[in-house]
């Protein structure tokens, strides 16, 4: 389970079904969990909703050539939840 700052989320996608596609330091030693998700996350949406404190960050790579993703990171805790740039489900 990813941090405290992030398990609402996190705990809000394993019940809609999206399907965990990743599990684990995802680029360096500097992260600890990063969890992916087969979903688009609507990041404005959810940070509207959820409130998330200020460490936690909204975090895009649109790097084709490492992988595209979008999500939110714990800059405290090193984690983060993870979706998808397009192609798939939106979730809110």
């Amino acid at each position: 389970m990813t941090c405290q700052h992030l398990k609402a989320l996190e705990t809000e996608l394993i019940a809609a079904g999206a399907k965990e596609t990743y599990r684990g330091a995802a680029w360096t030693m500097n992260c600890r969990e990063w969890v992916y998700f087969d979903v688009v996350l609507d990041t404005s949406a959810i940070a509207k909703r959820l409130k998330f404190p200020p460490c936690v960050k909204v975090h895009e790579n649109l790097d084709e050539k490492s992988g595209t993703e979008r999500g939110f990171e714990c800059t405290e805790c090193k984690d983060a939840v993870m979706g998808l740039i397009s192609g798939a489900r939106v979730y809110r």
